[in-house]
């Protein structure tokens, strides 16, 4: 354990022993492995988008709802497409990760900025409250009911409050208390990016409404209002798909442990899926050695599976979840332990005052992704 009187003092998590050789092979980073999963992302992208635009235009409206409901599907993973490029392994050359990262940051109206420090944080202190600011409390997961999935379906996101809250950053007026942890104002410097971020992404998006009302009114077609709809709101609508993938992470299971393998949960997804989600399914190798790329964790997985808690699939993940819920209904404090085969190292569960005194230290302010991928190597 790191000593607990540094503020900055990180967790020493338990890791499933792997080979340096292997390793080295995993951390290996492909422009060409990384050009299919994000060139081939954004191609799906653009494609459902353009052909949603083009039955409108060409009277076949009919199908058009459909198609947009495909494209929002896809649109909806946009914060999956940010979550990889932060850490930087999507590709080998630094030029294109930061390309794609930028690009697909704008197109969602996700903020990497903001993403990139508290993600990094997330990293370090998996469910280890407050420190870990995007896991939560189980009471939290309210939200988990099946009328949250199939509201998800139709306004995946409010776009009002998504671009009010791109704005208020714009304006460097930010007051939730995680942003105002990472981004003090004692912190000029990262203040400044985060607001430049935001006020990039306000005027884009402000230059691509105001071009396509234009054209409309000159055209006299108000079918063109459809281009902001596939490309600035692509996030706001058809993410039923992406509800039942990403909100399995860690709900419900056990916090303030250093063991990813119970404070983490991976499923079973089929490859069309499993592309859309950039390998997350994947999420407790992901959180053991994030060095390694979105497309090799496939390869991880089959390395260590002797010593991680068999993964189950859609229906079990989401039947494992509701129970769990069930519990924590009755008892606020159940939380639930994967069981592990008979071939896994024995949990480590680390001393639980210590582990609470790690939590609440100070989170790290300026904290990068891309330390994750020196941390994260085999001792």
């Amino acid at each position: 354990m790191a000593d607990l009187h540094d503020e900055r003092a990180t967790i020493d998590w338990y890791r499933t022993p792997v080979a340096r050789e292997t390793l080295k092979e995993l951390n290996a980073r492909s422009d060409i492995k990384g050009l299919l999963q994000a060139g081939g992302f954004l191609a799906l992208f653009c494609f459902t988008g353009a052909a949603a635009i083009w039955t409108a235009f060409n009277g076949f409206w009919y199908v058009t709802p459909f198609l947009l409901f495909l494209h929002g599907t896809i649109g909806s993973f946009n914060i999956n497409c940010v979550h990889e490029l932060c850490h930087k392994t999507v590709f080998k050359t630094k030029f294109l990760n930061d390309f794609f990262l930028r690009l697909y940051g704008f197109i969602g109206w996700n903020d990497w900025v903001w993403f990139n420090a508290s993600h990094a944080n997330h990293h370090r202190y998996t469910m280890h409250p407050p420190r870990d600011g995007e896991v939560v409390v189980p009471e939290a997961y309210a939200f988990l009911s099946k009328k949250g999935f199939w509201l998800s379906a139709i306004w995946h996101h409010n776009p009002l409050p998504m671009v009010w809250g791109v704005i208020k950053k714009a304006r460097g007026k930010w007051d939730d208390d995680w942003t105002l942890l990472l981004f003090p104002p004692d912190n000029p410097e990262a203040c400044r990016r985060l607001k430049n971020w935001n006020r990039s992404v306000v005027v884009g998006h402000s230059l691509i409404l105001v071009a396509t009302i234009a054209v409309a009114v000159y055209t006299g077609r108000w079918l063109w209002l459809l281009v902001p709809c596939v490309v600035s709101f692509s996030t706001t609508y058809g993410g039923c798909l992406f509800y039942l993938v990403n909100h399995t992470q860690h709900v419900g299971l056990t916090d303030k442990v250093r063991d990813f393998r119970i404070c983490c949960r991976s499923m079973k997804l089929p490859a069309w899926a499993s592309f859309l989600y950039w390998h997350m399914e994947y999420h407790t190798e992901h959180h053991m050695y994030a060095a390694v790329p979105c497309y090799n964790l496939r390869h991880l997985q089959r390395e260590i599976a002797y010593d991680l808690p068999k993964p189950k699939g859609f229906i079990g993940t989401w039947v494992e979840i509701a129970v769990i819920l069930e519990h924590q209904a009755e008892d606020p404090n159940y939380q639930y332990v994967h069981p592990l085969p008979e071939t896994a190292h024995a949990l480590v569960m680390g001393d639980a005052e210590a582990e609470l005194v790690v939590g609440t230290g100070a989170v790290d302010e300026g904290a990068d992704c891309d330390d994750l991928n020196t941390e994260n190597a085999v001792s």
